[in-house]
């Protein structure tokens, strides 16, 4: 009798197996397509922190005048940007375009600004991509990049900032924004500062998500750093590399850094005991951006 069983639950589970195959098979299927599909979601963390879509901090909560406005992009997505212009001579001084990193918006880099603002005597430009703090849309690499194109066009069409000295500034994802713009608009940008900006989507996501490192395959966002930078070939650039950055290995900033080929110089620091999120609050960032505006750019800015 035991052996008639045996035969019989053999053979079930025999009968079975394209089921439970096809069964394995739907679910690795469907996983890969949540991630291919929810992929913006996991980049762009527009709602963190908590509220970031609805309370934007004004310049003015910083001591900085400023214009609160609204750009249309090319693909006709409505974002929200602070232009803080000084208010003595701002046609003199140089322009910082501010390209934020992957959560929050603008107004959480105000005390960055106001660095620029107060201590560098620099105009100064914010933007939150779409889909972020007050702005329309939804972000991916392809919106980005038509919104960074629409803060520089703003600059360039503006009578007071159209002919001042214009650097952008990127922060992590936003130094991969600002390494595209500046690739696509090197005659229009005078400098580029980058602070701990990564390779390329796929190639971090190994260091950030270990058990996604074999479906990098899967990334539709890229964000090509490492290949943008080939690009350039008059622009300064500094680079600041948070040591302890726990997000974008240092490593990544080392090879940007050697990738540079530019002729106008370039420039690495690495920021000692800078994490991801506080390397712009250690005491040699800002001196370092002030060793780099005299040496790059030729004039004391402070």
């Amino acid at each position: 009798m035991s052996s008639y069983f045996s035969k019989r639950s053999g053979s079930q589970f025999a009968k079975s197996i394209p089921y439970l195959i096809l069964g394995s098979t739907t679910v690795i299927i469907s996983g890969i397509a949540l991630l291919y599909t929810f992929q913006c979601s996991l980049i762009y963390t527009a709602n963190y922190p908590k509220g970031s879509r609805k309370h934007v901090p004004k310049p003015s909560d910083y001591d900085m005048n400023y214009i609160n406005l609204v750009l249309e992009t090319r693909d006709d997505v409505k974002i929200r940007a602070y232009v803080c212009k000084i208010i003595e001579g701002a046609s003199t001084r140089p322009t910082v375009l501010m390209l934020h990193g992957t959560s929050g918006n603008m107004g959480h880099r105000l005390p960055i600004a106001r660095k620029f603002f107060k201590n560098f005597k620099c105009n100064v430009m914010l933007v939150s991509y779409r889909g972020y703090g007050k702005s329309k849309g939804s972000p991916s690499e392809k919106g980005l990049r038509l919104d960074a194109q629409a803060a520089l066009d703003y600059i360039k069409q503006d009578s007071i900032l159209k002919d001042t000295k214009l650097i952008v500034f990127g922060q992590a994802l936003g130094g991969a924004v600002a390494l595209d713009l500046v690739s696509r608009n090197e005659s229009k940008v005078d400098a580029l500062i980058l602070e701990n900006t990564f390779l390329s989507i796929p190639k971090i996501i190994p260091h950030i998500a270990p058990n996604l490192r074999y479906l990098t395959f899967l990334c539709s966002e890229i964000w090509p750093s490492e290949n943008y930078i080939t690009k350039l070939q008059t622009i300064p650039i500094l680079f600041l590399s948070g040591s302890k950055d726990e997000v974008v290995p240092p490593q990544h900033m080392k090879i940007l850094y050697e990738l540079a080929s530019t002729s106008g110089g370039k420039m690495i620091q690495e920021i000692e005991n800078g994490t991801h999120h506080d390397t712009v609050s250690q005491s040699d960032y800002f001196p370092k951006i002030g060793e780099f505006f005299i040496r790059m750019l030729g004039e004391e800015f402070s």
